[in-house]
């Protein structure tokens, strides 16, 4: 049986955790209202755009040669892992790298073989990971979460956008955490590169007779790359919200972990104490017999 000044060492020392993971709770819950707030803004923004564009391109006369949705054989592709910077969030890196894991060995494998698959790593924790690995990555971008905005993640998805041009990717993937509520986060896939049909069975595509200016060419082949590049923007306020979600319910859970941890020590502390009176006393009486008899 420990004695009671480790029991003791031990309550203070899981108060005190007890205590930090409340803290972190509590800014991950405020973090997390300022995430939300950004990505429920831009959902309805980035389904709108992919209406417009939809209904646009619907258009009968429309003659636009659009780059990005060529497609070829996959010799060389390009898979954007997105991670948080920081830890203590549960599985939600993990489970990214599992998800690469997977793609890799389910669609990639060959590719990874021949040593032309690249991995464009966002977030400290994906850096960090896949720069230990012996992989081709791209790392310019990885500190986007350090300040978050659309002008600095718009160069990474040019980077992605121009390779994919230039035929230095064939293919282009999204692996990230979608927000779903606090206590939920939807690990996807998503085709970035080559662009697929854009089909929403819910609303078809309206042909209206639009008045077009400059011209309905040049208005498409104006929408796609900004449609493009705000589903890239979208995945990292998707993974951003996600990871404030999930910091949030490891630290919950931690500190439920840390409270019922207390109660063990406590009563461990109790009897411990208890069991030492105990003894003193029988030490006394045994004593006290000792000393009748003579």
């Amino acid at each position: 049986m420990p004695s009671l000044k480790e029991v003791k060492s031990r309550i203070a020392s899981v108060t005190s955790t007890q205590q930090i993971t409340k803290a972190m709770k509590m800014v991950a819950a405020a973090k997390l209202r300022k995430a939300q707030e950004r990505i429920l803004r831009m959902r309805p923004y980035s389904k709108k755009l992919s209406t417009i564009l939809q209904n646009v391109s619907s258009g009968t006369d429309l003659d636009v040669v659009n780059p990005f949705a060529e497609e070829r054989p996959v010799e060389r592709a390009l898979i954007v892992a997105i991670t948080s910077d920081k830890g203590l969030c549960g599985p939600f890196n993990s489970n990214v790298f599992k998800a690469v894991s997977a793609l890799v060995e389910s669609r990639y494998q060959q590719v990874s073989d021949s040593g032309k698959l690249t991995i464009m790593p966002i977030g400290k924790r994906a850096v960090e990971f896949y720069h230990k690995r012996n992989r081709n990555n791209v790392e310019d971008f990885g500190m986007l979460f350090s300040s978050l905005n659309f002008s600095n993640v718009r160069e990474a998805a040019e980077h992605a956008m121009d390779g994919f041009v230039d035929g230095n990717y064939d293919r282009v993937e999204l692996v990230y955490n979608e927000f779903k509520n606090v206590a939920t986060q939807n690990l996807r896939t998503d085709q970035l590169l080559p662009m697929l049909p854009q089909v929403d069975e819910e609303q078809k595509p309206v042909v209206t007779d639009y008045i077009y200016e400059p011209s309905m060419a040049e208005i498409v082949e104006e929408l796609i790359p900004k449609s493009l590049k705000l589903k890239f923007f979208t995945a990292l306020l998707e993974s951003n919200a996600s990871e404030h979600g999930a910091r949030m319910t490891a630290m919950d859970k931690a500190t439920d972990n840390a409270g019922e941890l207390l109660k063990e020590l406590k009563l461990t502390y109790n009897r411990t104490r208890q069991a030492a009176i105990t003894k003193e006393i029988l030490e006394i009486v045994a004593g006290a017999e000792a000393l009748s008899s003579n």
